[in-house]
């Protein structure tokens, strides 16, 4: 049974930092992009960065750009979200997602089939 689970969402402080972390299981993770999604109270949800099965291509949304890496590890079938410089505007819960392909990833949702419960960021002071 394929399954995402998301950790590392807590309460942090402006200007904090935060690593989040998608564990997949029941599935050939390296034939997989991996997608992290928000969203907010109000807000539609929001493609945050994603990455390909390789882990060579990745790709981020504008409002955090340079703040927001994202990697994997195979090995380790979990793909990792380290955020600094979190913003108020940062809060929301954070989803990953997959879908099998390779060579690419896209922000877009519209693809990923397989969604993990999400993890809740909140920063505030």
């Amino acid at each position: 049974q394929l399954q995402l689970v998301e950790s590392g969402g807590g309460l942090v402080q402006p200007g904090g930092s935060l690593r989040l972390s998608c564990a997949a299981s029941g599935f050939t993770f390296d034939y997989y992009m991996i997608g992290w999604f928000r969203q907010a109270p109000g807000k539609e949800r929001e493609g945050v960065s994603c990455i390909s099965s390789s882990g060579l291509t990745t790709n981020y949304a504008d409002s955090v750009k340079g703040r927001f890496t994202i990697s994997r590890d195979n090995a380790n079938n979990t793909v990792y979200l380290q955020m600094k410089s979190l913003k108020p505007e940062d809060t929301a819960v954070y989803y990953c997602a997959a879908a099998r392909t390779r060579g690419w990833c896209t922000r877009d949702f519209s693809p990923y089939d397989y969604w993990g419960q999400g993890t809740q960021v909140t920063v505030s002071s």
